[in-house]
């Protein structure tokens, strides 16, 4: 169970002095919540950091302070000067001195006995804020602090300035993670000492502190000490609950498979190209993973167009070779379709019997395909969530399938599992955007990785230009003549905002604009269409009955019309690195020389522009993954792979991937030293897990 020493620190923020219910509701809105926390703790506001710092430590003469700067100023308060009564614009104003010259401080709707007994005549007080010149009068409007010379102390000389929401205050903020620092405990230290001593680095306590209550300015910036020690906590509290939960799942019992070979010798006879290096060397290791006696864990990642779903199909023709069904479930209808028609006739040459179940198969169909599955007569279920719907039974399933991962939750994977005798169903995981190095460690850490580099023989590169969308006429007039040489193309329209009526409105503008154009050649496909409508849609252009498939990016993933050789992406400027290729990777699937036209309007920012270089440089999907990490961020990226994830609250720091290398290194050095964290140091490393939250890797101590 959590260490009670951090129970102050996961306590309700309600607990801090000046939090009510009102500032709560602020703070929901305003601090980074992990997804199962409904209300804010005194440790959310701990990682809540300074933004920026207000430097309050020049203490000039009233004579020598510089009009636009914050300054401090010790002054004797000589009059008040309130408003004529019932003009309500003029200012309360409050005329103080020093030696060297006067000033005026100015209160705009000002409560008269508030600015009295904070200001009262004859007192010396300290004032800061902004000093500005009116006319040959210098004045400070509404400052910051007015203390007394007995709470001199009181003012922070470098007050650190905090991301707000609106209606919370910065001071109302500042004097609760205030709070918040003072109930950090004093922690053993979970850090190597020598470590530490190398990098210059503090306490954990001291660290925290610092950052809350900066010495200097130079604390609160991303590059200091502190910042740099928390940062690195934070990664090796991942990397070593990723490593915990691998060794804990490896530890489990799973099922072995093996197979003779000969359904995976008629597949290969039968696919239309010959399997290439990658996918020949990701076969190898699913299999060996497949034989082993513990869980399979395997994440297999392919770029676009590497031929992930051939991989798929033989890896299940494993298990069906040893007597047991496996399953492949997508995250969409239309992906699962798109699997089921790719499947089917390589399936059929080799004497696999499949079937596919989604949400749409109901009545006696659905019945049907339930029965044959029970029945061990289904040796391959293509499908949908609807796999692990209860009433789902297998005969015997030995591993399972699961397309773009990222778009389901840990929890339903593991319903799937549990759909096999005593749950030890082998998972394959699979991915078809590619991940950075950085990403796979941070959130796949805990997976063995198989990566797609190659293309099939044959594929040809795509043409990539980006074309300004003043052009569109000449480059309608190029299509034009593409298709009667028989191209067909896709026109994907952008999300314009973040609602899929805008998205749609877009689409369905340009589908009416190319039907005047080109007649009924022209197809409509988005989101918002019925299941069966949208069946028939991508029918008719796989058939050629459609030239042009104006879509929302619905067509994103997993689409295949191997026919498509023209894909043009309008606004392309809105779209990440990652969906752009996706997309792209719709076209150059069959014999025909294959363009994607980026349609951008100018003026273009620098991060597009660069996206769009990027594009017409290069088809490896690798490499521009890590540019656009480079260019968004990793949160942006996988999407909502990260639901159910905490994501960074520290770690997000320049020199982030040395670091993140250092903390895989180290965790990976204590797992194997103390693999049950007993030693002393791994003790204090149990109190970081439960401190950032590592709570998978955390239950698993919660005996111990």
């Amino acid at each position: 169970m959590r260490p009670s020493a951090l129970n102050p620190l996961f306590s309700s923020a309600l607990a801090l002095g000046g939090i009510g219910p009102r500032t709560i509701e602020l703070l929901k809105k305003c601090l980074q919540l992990p997804p199962q926390i409904a209300e804010p703790r005194v440790l959310d506001l701990l990682w809540h950091l300074p933004a920026g710092v207000i430097d309050r430590r020049a203490e000039p003469l009233v004579r020598d302070a510089v009009p636009g700067t914050i300054v401090t100023l010790k002054v004797r308060v000589l009059k008040h000067k309130a408003p004529p009564r019932g003009n309500h614009k003029a200012p309360y104003k409050v005329t103080c001195e020093d030696e060297t010259a006067r000033l005026d401080l100015v209160f705009f709707h000002a409560e008269r006995k508030f600015v009295e007994s904070q200001l009262p005549v004859g007192e010396i007080r300290y004032v800061s804020g902004r000093i500005e010149r009116y006319g040959e009068t210098l004045q400070m409007s509404h400052p910051d602090y007015i203390v007394a010379p007995q709470a001199r102390g009181d003012m922070p000389m470098l007050e650190p300035v905090y991301p707000l929401t609106a209606g919370l205050s910065g001071k109302i903020l500042q004097k609760a993670t205030r709070q918040a620092v003072e109930r950090v405990p004093d922690l053993a230290e979970w850090q190597d000492k020598s470590w530490l001593q190398a990098r210059g680095w503090m306490g954990f306590t001291d660290a925290v502190t610092r950052l809350h209550k900066p010495s200097q300015p130079d604390d609160i910036s991303p590059a200091s000490l502190p910042r740099q020690r928390l940062a690195y906590d934070e990664l090796l509290a991942g990397q070593l609950a990723l490593g915990l939960v691998r060794l804990n799942m490896k530890a489990q019992p799973g099922r072995p498979v093996t197979g003779d070979g000969h359904i995976r010798k008629r597949l290969a006879a039968a696919l239309p190209f010959k399997l290439t290096n990658s996918q020949i060397n990701a076969l190898k290791e699913i299999a060996a993973d497949l034989a082993a006696p513990h869980r399979m864990l395997r994440l297999l990642q392919g770029d676009v167009g590497s031929g992930k779903t051939a991989v798929a199909l033989m890896s299940m023709a494993v298990a069906v070779e040893a007597g047991a069904q496996a399953a492949l479930m997508a995250p969409t209808e239309v992906l699962a379709r798109q699997h089921m028609e790719t499947i089917a006739p390589l399936a059929e040459a080799a004497g696999l019997r499949v079937g596919l179940l989604t949400g749409r198969e109901k009545g006696k169909g659905r019945e049907e395909t339930l029965k044959r599955l029970a029945a061990g007569d289904i040796d391959i279920l293509v499908g949908t969530h609807a796999l692990f719907q209860s009433d789902v039974v297998f005969k015997d399933l030995a591993f399972a399938v699961i397309d773009e991962q990222h778009r389901f939750g840990v929890h339903q994977r593991l319903a799937l599992q549990a759909k096999g005798a005593g749950g030890a169903t082998n998972v394959l995981v699979m991915t078809a955007t590619p991940i950075p190095r950085t990403l796979l460690m941070t959130h796949y850490g805990d997976l063995d990785v198989s990566r797609l580099t190659e293309k099939p023989a044959g594929r040809k590169p795509v043409v990539t230009k980006a074309v300004p969308i003043d052009a569109m006429e000449r480059l309608i007039e190029r299509l034009r003549v593409q298709l009667a040489q028989g191209a067909q193309i896709y026109w994907v329209c952008p999300l314009i905002e973040t609602s899929d009526v805008s998205e749609l409105a877009a689409a369905q503008e340009r589908h009416a604009h190319l039907q005047q154009i080109f007649g009924d050649a022209v197809g409509l496909l988005h989101g918002g269409m019925a299941g069966a409508d949208k069946d028939e849609t991508m029918a008719a252009f796989a058939a050629d009955r459609l030239k042009i498939l104006v879509a929302t990016t619905v067509i994103e993933v997993g689409v295949n019309v191997p026919n498509a050789n023209i894909m043009v992406i309008e606004h392309a400027e809105r779209f990440g690195l990652a969906q752009l290729h996706q997309l792209r990777g719709r076209v150059g699937r069959g014999a025909r020389e294959s363009f994607c036209m980026l349609l951008y309007k100018d003026p273009l920012g620098e991060t597009a522009r660069a996206r769009l270089e990027m594009m017409e440089k290069t088809e490896d999907g690798f490499l521009i993954a890590e540019k656009d990490l480079e260019l968004r961020g990793g949160g942006e990226m996988l999407g909502s792979r990260q639901s159910g994830m905490p994501g960074f609250r520290v770690a997000e720091v320049p020199g982030f991937d040395m670091l993140l290398a250092a903390a895989r290194d180290d965790a990976q050095l204590i797992l194997t030293t103390d693999p049950d964290l007993v030693s002393p140091r791994g003790q204090a490393l149990r109190t970081l897990l439960y401190l950032f939250e590592c709570d998978e890797a955390a239950r698993l101590f919660r005996a111990a």
